[in-house]
């Protein structure tokens, strides 16, 4: 009896092993690179003065292609934005004047007008002068990764952001990793693709084409009204993004430098990166289409420092 328990708490050994296995080590150089674009990220909005949101009740499973989904948030997700402070601060302000240059679905072609043109390159213009991109991108100098010549990092986020490509078979230049991430996009009419961008998710809240349905989280792991990255449950024109997540409240160049770094740093075409940034620990996944992103999201494992608890214990 007692080889057979022995031989039991082994397996489990082994299985709890290899659920640990299965997530990376948070990666401690990037951790504290991240941190301190966090501190320099003075264009983020605070919670409880810049902007409230009501997390509400917690969403259910829903399988992917539902129409019909159980609302367990009466209200909306932000009740509150400072839009002054949108329309003040240049990056976001530029960044909003993109949000309508695309194709909601995927397999139709972009067509890109002059104007357009111009709007993407005052936005990149306006990041590259923030502190955040300009230590992101000594960073990556420092790195081999990007060259030291600012034009030519202005036209290498240009290629991994802007460039477009076929996200559909079949079908034209129909998506770029900038519209796919921060934009989001509809496959088919049955699928939410992307769309990880808080500002998009209030304006298009705000404007009564999406509802926000509930926050996923573990039990032990309940978000609240301070966090800075959220796993959420929507839908967007009548269709249902079954698990979505974003930041909360940071700065577009924020965002666009920490998923530029990830994938600088790595060729995989799948990479998964622990981080722990303030407060949260967060996984950063971010897929390439070729020399282009193809996708890039951050995933809430534990939030006000429930991790850094754990590991005193």
């Amino acid at each position: 009896m007692a080889s057979r328990f022995c031989g039991v708490l082994a397996l489990l050994a082994v299985f709890l092993c290899g659920l640990n296995a299965s997530r990376p080590a948070v990666n401690q150089e990037l951790s504290n690179l991240f941190n301190e674009l966090w501190r320099l990220d003075v264009n983020r909005l605070k919670p409880g003065i810049d902007y409230t949101i009501s997390v509400q009740g917690r969403a259910g499973f829903v399988t992917q292609g539902s129409h019909v989904v159980q609302d367990h948030a009466s209200q909306p997700l932000f009740s509150n934005v400072n839009e002054n402070k949108l329309k003040t601060t240049t990056t976001i302000s530029r960044f909003m004047k993109l949000l309508d240059n695309y194709e909601q679905s995927t397999g139709v072609t972009e067509r890109v007008t002059t104007e357009e043109l111009v709007e993407t390159n005052l936005f990149l213009g306006a990041v590259l002068q923030t502190e955040v991109m300009k230590r992101a991108h000594k960073y990556l100098v420092s790195k081999g990764q990007s060259s030291s010549d600012l034009r030519l990092f202005k036209n290498q986020l240009q290629l991994i952001w802007f460039h477009l490509y076929h996200r559909q078979r079949n079908a034209g230049l129909d998506s770029c990793g900038f519209e796919h991430v921060f934009v989001g996009e509809t496959k088919s009419g049955t699928e939410i693709v992307g769309f990880h961008n808080w500002i998009q998710f209030y304006l298009q809240e705000k404007n009564s084409h999406l509802d926000y349905k509930g926050y996923k989280a573990r039990d032990q792991d309940l978000p609240d009204q301070d966090d800075h990255v959220l796993n959420l449950q929507f839908s967007w024109h009548s269709v249902v993004k079954p698990v979505g997540s974003a930041f909360i409240g940071t700065s577009p160049e924020f965002e666009m430098a920490l998923f530029t770094i990830v994938f600088l740093m790595n060729t995989d075409r799948i990479t998964n990166v622990l981080v722990n940034i303030d407060q949260c620990q967060i996984e950063l996944v971010v897929v390439r289409h070729g020399r282009s992103l193809g996708t890039a999201y951050p995933k809430l494992l534990s939030s006000n420092s429930r991790h850094v608890r754990q590991q005193s214990h």
